[in-house]
């Protein structure tokens, strides 16, 4: 197995890791600042290993079928995961959390129908700043409520919730854009 899928793998296993941090005031007595620190922590070192992942394999001309499949159930799992955690403990409307987990159902949906087509779908510029702006404002939202200077919590939330609402509209406007570019590979005929 080569260095990106292990890294592929890596950001996998860091999900229920990162799953466990929100849990550690409970289980343990934590103090809920220390676990969203680690929570954002972990999250941040899962982000890193999605960039590098890629980067190492296009560089080193290492890019497999096992990390074309992989890589982005791994990023799924662990946005998607991050979005229903800050929604049960109120830090994401539910509603936000379903527009982008909902965003992410419909193209894969659309990558999956493509793929048996033989045909790949790239990520196009948007859906990369949507994706960036989705890992600010996660690791924004996890740490709103251990913001070291209390009174700075609010104006740190309207930010957090300003990039999260930015987000929200480039991942509508990128995937308006991607079914409208790639409207070709469904046959809406046999419907």
């Amino acid at each position: 197995m080569n260095l990106p899928n292990k890294l592929t793998i890596l950001r996998i296993l860091l999900v229920p890791v990162y799953v466990c941090a929100f849990y550690l005031p409970a289980w343990f007595g934590v103090s809920e600042d220390v676990s969203h620190w680690i929570a954002a922590i972990i999250f941040v070192l899962a982000g890193i290993t999605d960039s590098l992942d890629g980067n190492i394999a296009r560089k080193r001309n290492l890019v497999t079928d096992f990390g074309k499949f992989m890589d982005p159930i791994a990023d799924k799992l662990l946005t998607c995961s991050a979005m229903i955690l800050l929604s049960a403990f109120g830090h994401l409307h539910p509603i936000a959390a379903i527009l982008f987990i909902g965003r992410e159902f419909v193209i894969s949906g659309f990558r999956l129908v493509a793929a048996k087509k033989g045909v790949v779908i790239a990520a196009d510029a948007l859906g990369k700043w949507k994706t960036v702006l989705q890992i600010v404002f996660i690791v924004m939202l996890t740490l709103v409520p251990c913001t070291p200077f209390r009174f700075l919590a609010p104006y740190f939330n309207v930010l957090a919730q300003a990039v999260m609402l930015a987000a929200l509209l480039l991942s509508i406007l990128s995937a308006i854009q991607y079914i409208r570019r790639n409207k070709g590979v469904i046959d809406f005929h046999d419907c």
